[in-house]
């Protein structure tokens, strides 16, 4: 099984280039862009559909034929706004010529040609509370299931106070058993703040074959090919994940890891 634990490449271009090949599975892709102003960004989608994240900064995008005109305006990313975000279909292309240093997301899935190119945000993300206590995190959520917005892909944000646990009660979607459970191949590219600190995130199967435990830094990628994957943020830290999920079928179901079902069940 290939690392779970991807660093970024560089400073500047494109720093992550996830792939189902290189990642050894089937659906899910990310790519990061850190550009500095002027820089160009371009890339052809070919058979996959992709959601372009403006994480922080802003960037001229012209894609699948249109002019979007500047994107973004969370300079940030610990802003919380919602963030400005672009769709595009497979067999299209697309070009960002960043305005203002920036961090471009390519979130990216097999694509059927079934929905047309549109903008995704700011309008209608709202912040989310989700969770209890030490358990609560806040969710942007871009294009999750209620969305209709993609064939394959599911993007959300999530950011989590310092001190808090996040992805938890731990829960897998490592299955193709709809309802009680999709199979979802899942990433996620972390943030810190303050940015010289880290977080944790664990990779584990009931069975125990995989059991990971990653100290996370800024920056940071970690894959889940299967299994749960919750991750906690140090007192005197907050995290930021983006995560981006996809499989055959564009539902999220999950079944919680047996130690922490009671309290999924508690706290529902």
């Amino acid at each position: 099984m290939a690392d779970l634990l991807r660093k970024p490449t560089g400073r500047r271009g494109k720093v992550h280039d996830i792939t189902p090949a290189n990642a050894g599975w089937r659906y899910v892709g990310f790519g990061l862009y850190h550009l500095r102003a002027g820089d160009t960004a371009a890339e052809a989608t070919d058979d996959r559909e992709v959601i372009l994240v403006m994480v922080e900064g802003k960037a001229q995008i012209t894609g699948a034929g249109q002019d979007w005109g500047i994107l973004g305006d969370r300079m940030n990313v610990f802003e919380k706004t919602a963030p400005h975000c672009l769709y595009l279909p497979n067999g299209t292309e697309w070009r960002a010529v960043a305005e203002t240093d920036c961090v471009i997301a390519v979130c990216s899935a097999p694509g059927a040609g079934g929905h047309k190119a549109r903008r995704i945000g700011p309008e209608g993300i709202t912040l989310t509370e989700r969770g209890k206590g030490v358990n609560t995190r806040y969710i942007n959520n871009i294009a999750m299931e209620a969305e209709d917005y993609a064939d394959s892909l599911l993007v959300t944000e999530v950011f989590t106070p310092n001190g808090h646990w996040s992805s938890y009660p731990s829960h897998r979607h490592d299955e193709d058993d709809f309802p009680r459970i999709t199979y979802l191949e899942e990433t996620y590219y972390h943030r810190l703040n303050p940015a010289d600190g880290f977080g944790i995130q664990r990779v584990y199967t009931d069975d125990g074959q995989l059991d990971e435990t990653m100290a996370v830094s800024d920056g940071d990628v970690v894959t889940v090919p299967k299994g749960h994957h919750p991750c906690g943020a140090p007192y005197g830290f907050e995290m930021y994940y983006l995560n981006v999920m996809a499989g055959p079928l564009r539902k999220w179901r999950f079944v919680a890891a047996p130690e922490v079902e009671w309290i999924m069940e508690r706290d529902g």
